[in-house]
């Protein structure tokens, strides 16, 4: 039984992560497939540079909520699974909403909707970290928000802000007594959101990389109405 709600859990928080909510936002705001220009990504900042910052506002929250819906719905799916075993690191939920937050990431990356063609999981995995974590995402979150401002780098910022996100959990877990599972969440999202920057890396290495409120040049779209 435990099993099968294990498997529900990572299909449910896979299918809410591949939800394509940039694809959508930019067809409805700037009748575009945001991924023909740009990045090609499905996140937040390619739309805020081909649709403008109203789409990419909705973008980003519905991209954040749906990493957070996916940890919230294993409180329903494991309800009175709270049975200790020897340590929380076996706590049936605990492990459960982590497999879910990153099956949410996995999905955004991967989208099954999309071909598997998606974004790099950024805002999913603050979402999904939120629900686990508040206090980890009000660091990390802090910190990605002032990267990307002082740089206007978004990718700089986001791959500071899931650093910091893990590196806070450290003492949060060793003091605190905050969930180990937690900190293997938080690492193993910062890793992978780092490895999906990888050619943000190189560009910044470069000094090519794209600013915040850089606009990609596209062609007027026939279906779009001005």
């Amino acid at each position: 039984m435990i099993i099968t709600k294990f498997v529900a859990v990572v299909l449910i928080g896979y299918i809410l992560g591949s939800i394509p909510f940039g694809v959508l936002v930019g067809r409805r705001s700037a009748m575009v497939d945001i991924r023909e220009y740009g990045s090609g990504k499905t996140g937040a900042t390619n739309v805020l540079r081909v649709a403008g910052k109203k789409a990419a506002a909705i973008a980003v929250t519905f991209d954040f909520l749906k990493g957070c819906l996916a940890v919230v719905l294993v409180g329903l799916i494991f309800k009175g699974d709270y049975s200790m075993a020897g340590s929380s690191l076996w706590w049936p939920t605990t492990n459960a909403q982590v497999l879910a937050a990153l099956a949410a990431v996995a999905g955004h990356k991967w989208p099954v909707f999309l071909k598997f063609r998606g974004g790099r999981g950024v805002a999913t995995f603050f979402g999904g970290m939120l629900a686990l974590c508040p206090p980890a995402v009000a660091f990390g979150g802090s910190v990605l928000v002032l990267t990307a401002v002082l740089t206007r780098y978004m990718s700089l910022g986001s791959i500071a802000g899931a650093i910091g996100t893990y590196t806070i959990l450290i003492p949060l877990t060793i003091f605190r007594g905050f969930p180990i599972v937690y900190l293997v969440c938080a690492l193993v999202g910062a890793i992978f959101i780092i490895v999906m920057h990888r050619d943000n890396i190189n560009r910044l290495m470069a000094g090519t990389e794209r600013r915040l409120g850089e606009k990609v040049k596209w062609a007027v779209n026939p279906m779009r109405q001005d």
